[in-house]
């Protein structure tokens, strides 16, 4: 390999930085999560032992140490960086999903905007029960009702979710 060829002290520690990123974002995963990582099981048993150490010294070097390991196994951490941006995009996804429910249940607790809201909620989701979220936002629009605000949202859940099973 010629000078020109070798990548950069910087580019070295840029991916250095990128590693141990990921053996902090797998050691701070959720239980869920963590056990559905496609990794060796030695590797496994590292992510378990960095998981389970006390003390914010000790975890922090066991995740460099985690780390120091990722470095040698280059396809498994490409495939475990291409898991985890999986798992990102999951995220992203019912995080906006969520946000447009609460924006259309904004919308049909504004007297001004909610039958159109209705209209749209309807069309979009076939198995909402009009009637009732109907009643539901009469009485946020009569009265200010905080549970029927509520129960708006997760009425418009349900019947997001069958509609998406369906």
């Amino acid at each position: 390999m010629t000078e020109e060829e070798k990548p950069s002290r910087s580019a070295l520690k840029r991916a250095a930085k990128a590693v141990e990123d990921l053996a902090r974002q797998m050691v701070d995963m959720p239980e869920a999560e963590w056990k559905k990582l496609p990794a060796s099981p030695a590797l496994h048993r590292e992510i378990e032992l960095a998981r389970v150490t006390k003390g914010h010294g000790s975890r922090k070097r066991q995740t460099k140490h985690l780390a120091a390991l990722l470095r040698q196994m280059d396809e498994e951490t490409e495939e475990l960086q291409a898991f985890l941006s999986g798992l990102d995009q999951v995220h992203l996804r019912e995080q906006r999903d969520f946000h447009e429910l609460e924006n259309l249940r904004d919308r049909i607790c504004n007297p001004d905007l909610s039958e159109a809201a209705l209209d749209e909620a309807a069309s979009a989701m076939p198995g909402l029960d009009r009637g009732a979220i109907s009643r539901l936002a009469g009485s946020v629009h009569a009265h200010g009702d905080r549970r029927a605000f509520r129960e708006i949202f997760r009425r418009l859940r349900e019947a997001r979710e069958k509609t998406i099973c369906e």
